[in-house]
């Protein structure tokens, strides 16, 4: 109100720490596969505000400072850091984190005064102090931002800005030649997390005054669709608006430096108290620069495309490039500078649109091809289960002549083609895949004409009514899961329908009791999809609840061991006892540890011990367990259930449990099914292992019930996935929850533990299908090819909503759920290795000799 001007700062997902700072001092968007390296590392190398000052000197986190005075060829980029194990989430005070840099800079000015070469260093222009201030973002996270601890960390920064502002000021003798910045790099939710395109996360406050810096203006109305303005009192004091990349070039404005060499960035001339020439030759600059990339792109595509496919940008073509610069250079020759500043504006949004134009180029050329492969990829999967596992090629023809030589000529030869055609556009090596890739996929299909034909004959017999009703309910079902993901309560909807199932079928009246299970469970699960997202209110009494109901279960379980005269076994009891012990164990580290922190006595040290101790124990414990079905399900349950109490802070530690429970009904469904369907099954599920899936003879031909179980198994995982939370989305995770393992910031560690909770679920619902499998007598390989049939269709249905527009939530979760889906096959081969290790695998007990059942 009385010294500068102020706005939001409009980011971009990620909604992380270094791609915010990267945009903010760099001027451009960085690539996101910078995560890969826990945002400390240059994927790529950039040029920086900083490269071009002449001095810079900066505080702060080692994770930031290093990154921009790498390659500091000229070492005029001092950094002075603290410890990387100051970023204690579970620290008494982290505010600490925030006065080391106060406490640093004001004896840094209190040194130049003393010292003749820094004073003399610190009074030439050009100059950059970047203060790095963490302790507000890691206090939100450990206590969210509505805590106390966050609003005293906000009201110390204020306090310490006012005497740094001072202290420079009076260090230059208040020449008036300093100018203040002040942002951030990202918002938080109000449940401590970010990286997302929540508005929470994209919108920071943007404050700057000083040297060149406009004053408050005054203004009668003005309209945001945020409430800001309402909320701060501040709807009669000009608000403006930037893009975070906007900084880099301002920054680089009021110092007198040149522009970073990718920024993308346009000047806010608005906010700028100089004179009205000064506006206009900046914007031009801005505009020239911002112009030279959208030539060197355009030059680059040039030379790798064929003369004659070349399409130009013609909204701006090398004509009207030269005329809008030379128009705007005669408007600041005519002092019509308003003019000059919005003909660049005008041309910066051209050659912005131009980048973009360029760098996706050959958009619709590799989206053909990509379309290509996952038609026929599916085609390819869907007559191998024809041919290989089901009955219906039976009967019919499928013998062929030898195959005609034509077909792979014709094949290698469009191969040929192809490589050279895009060896001569000089492309990079991901179009060779694309393009190439599906021609030995559908050569596979073609020479397959047989199989197709005898499908078609045979589909020809099927009753049209009864097809097209199957088709239709498999269309939903797949409409049900991709529309999941963007609205959780569609798995609600799903599990409802699900309940369903035994009242269209005989179950209802030849296994009522398991029935009567089946429908409890599934609207129990179909609860957790309608409550909030895991983090936002943290409660550990809801984590013990979920403790000792695990306690109650293995209790029944416990006492059923021991009336089982016949099979009792020493070891079995006491694995487990063990495992209960186990349990019991998480529950006092979980509410210890919870206590701890809220009294500001940091992790104990024993908690941690045993912390570990549980989590490297869960993988050992069930292999220990006799590879009988329910016994072993029911020992991998109990050990990823004391792991995942540990990792948990709320409602979401019942998650696993209800789904477990209906797991183990699911089995009993299916047996049930297949014991009154025409396929024989002799085995009673209670005498079952899971060493007896080993013969490929003893597996089935496929029938449609198969197709259901596929889908079934989808459903489960897709529930997995966003049962407790979106795990699309990077603000789903709450750091809190690795609280009980380290509270020291360590990415790699935490994402790690994050990931093992994200995948308990996905490991209990693999280990019941594993059993599915044995029960059902059915063959991994025709179910793995069904599920990719599946997550191709989906994947194709993502591929298609994929957005480049609109906000930036909207592009990051499109970009995510078709990650996610793409994964899936991947993530399914590690999930069925990991399920046949622990179900099937066996480890004794006192020292006898390790024996094997694969």
């Amino acid at each position: 109100m009385n010294e500068g001007s102020w706005g939001i700062s409009h980011t971009r997902v990620p909604t992380e720490s270094r791609p915010g700072h990267v945009a903010m001092i760099a001027g451009f968007y960085e690539d996101v596969s910078a995560v890969a390296k826990g945002w400390k590392e240059n994927p790529v190398e950039f040029d920086s505000l900083l490269n071009e000052t002449r001095y810079t000197w900066s505080w702060g986190s080692p994770d930031i400072l290093a990154m921009f005075a790498k390659g500091d060829l000229r070492s005029h980029i001092f950094t002075e850091s603290y410890d990387a194990s100051s970023e204690d989430f579970g620290a008494h005070d982290v505010t600490k984190l925030d006065t080391w840099v106060f406490d640093h800079v004001k004896e840094f000015f209190h040194a130049a005064r003393n010292n003749q070469s820094l004073f003399s260093k610190v009074n030439e222009d050009k100059i950059v102090f970047f203060l790095h201030l963490l302790g507000i973002d890691t206090n939100g996270h450990a206590h969210r931002p509505s805590s106390r601890e966050y609003s005293d960390n906000i009201k110390l920064v204020d306090k310490e800005l006012k005497e740094i502002e001072s202290t420079v000021k009076d260090f230059y003798g208040n020449d008036g030649k300093t100018a203040f910045i002040f942002t951030a790099d990202h918002g938080m939710t109000d449940w401590g997390s970010h990286g997302a395109g929540h508005p929470l996360e994209t919108c920071t406050p943007f404050i700057a005054w000083g040297a060149g810096i406009r004053l408050p203006q005054k203004v009668s109305a003005q309209k945001f669709d945020d409430s800001y303005l309402q909320e701060w009192k501040l709807e009669n004091w000009k608000r403006q608006d930037i893009n975070q990349a906007d900084v880099a070039p301002l920054m680089a404005a009021l110092i007198g430096v040149p522009f970073p060499l990718n920024s993308v960035g346009i000047i806010p001339v608005d906010m700028l108290n100089t004179s009205d020439l000064f506006k206009a030759e900046s914007m031009f600059t801005n505009a020239v620069q911002i112009l030279e990339q959208f030539k060197v792109k355009m030059t680059q595509k040039k030379e790798a495309t064929l003369s004659f496919l070349f399409t130009p940008f013609k909204s701006l073509s090398d004509t009207k490039q030269a005329n809008i610069l030379r128009k705007a250079r005669y408007y600041i020759k005519q002092k019509k500078y308003d003019e000059a500043v919005s003909l660049c504006r005008q041309l910066i949004h051209l050659a912005l649109r131009g980048l973009a134009y360029y760098h996706t180029y050959d958009r619709f050329f590799l989206a053909f091809n990509v379309v290509l492969g996952f038609v026929g990829w599916t085609s390819y999967a869907s007559l191998l289960i024809i041919k290989s596992h089901c009955n219906l090629m039976r009967g019919v023809s499928t013998e062929a002549k030898n195959p005609s030589r034509l077909l792979p000529c014709a094949f290698v030869a469009v191969g040929v083609s192809v490589t050279f055609f895009l060896l001569i556009q000089a492309c990079p090596w991901t179009y060779y895949v694309y393009c190439l890739l599906p021609l030995p996929i559908w050569y596979a299909v073609l020479r397959e004409i047989p199989v197709i034909q005898g499908f078609v004959t045979l589909l020809s017999t099927f009753p049209p009514r009864r097809f097209l009703g199957y088709l239709l309910l498999f269309i939903l079902g797949v409409e049900v899961l991709v529309l999941s993901f963007f609205y959780r309560y569609m798995l609600t909807a799903g599990l409802v329908a699900l309940a369903a199932w035994p009242f269209i079928t005989a179950l209802w009246t030849r296994a009522k009791s398991i029935s009567l299970s089946w429908i409890f469970f599934c609207l129990l699960l179909a609860v957790f999809p309608l409550m909030p997202v895991v983090g936002r209110k943290p409660d550990i009494f809801l984590v013990v609840g979920a403790g000792l109901l695990v306690l109650l279960l293995s209790l029944f379980v416990v006492t059923s061991v021991i009336k089982r005269k016949d099979s009792f076994i020493n070891e079995e009891l006491v694995l487990h006892l063990l495992q209960m012990l186990s349990v019991v164990f998480s529950m006092c580290v979980v509410y210890g540890t919870h206590h701890s922190l809220l009294k500001k006595q940091g992790l104990p040290l024993l908690n941690q011990i045993v912390s570990w101790t549980i989590l490297a124990s869960s993988f050992v414990m069930p292999l220990l367990s006799p590879p009988v079905l329910f016994d072993r399900l029911f020992s991998i349950l109990v050990s990823s259930m004391s792991t995942y109490l540990l990792l948990s802070t709320g409602y979401e530690a019942l998650f696993p449990l209800v789904l477990s429970c209906l797991m183990f009904v699911w089995i009993h469904m299916e047996q049930e099914t297949l014991q009154h369907s025409v396929v024989s099954c002799k085995q009673k599920v209670s005498t079952i292992q899971f060493a007896c899936n080993t013969d490929a003879a003893q597996c089935r031909d496929l029938c449609l019930d198969d197709i259901r179980r596929a889908f079934f198994l989808v459903f489960f995982l897709v529930t997995a996935f966003f049962g407790t939370g979106n795990i699309a989305s990077v603000n789903s995770f709450d750091p809190s929850s690795v609280y009980c393992f380290l509270t020291v910031f360590s990415p790699f560690k935490m994402g790690a533990l994050i990931m093992w909770k994200i995948l308990i679920p996905f490991v209990l619902v693999m280990c019941a299908f594993e059993a599915v499998q044995v029960t059902t007598q059915l063959s991994s390989k025709s179910l793995f090819l069904m599920v990719i049939n599946i997550s191709d269709i989906m994947a194709l249905h993502f591929f298609f909503l994929i957005k480049d527009y609109g906000s930036w939530l909207d592009i990051g979760t499109s970009i995510s759920h078709y990650v996610i889906v793409m994964s899936m096959t991947i993530f399914m081969v590690f999930l069925n290795c990991l399920a046949q290790m622990l179900t099937t695998r066996k480890l004794s007990l006192c020292g006898r000799p390790k024996s094997h059942v694969i």
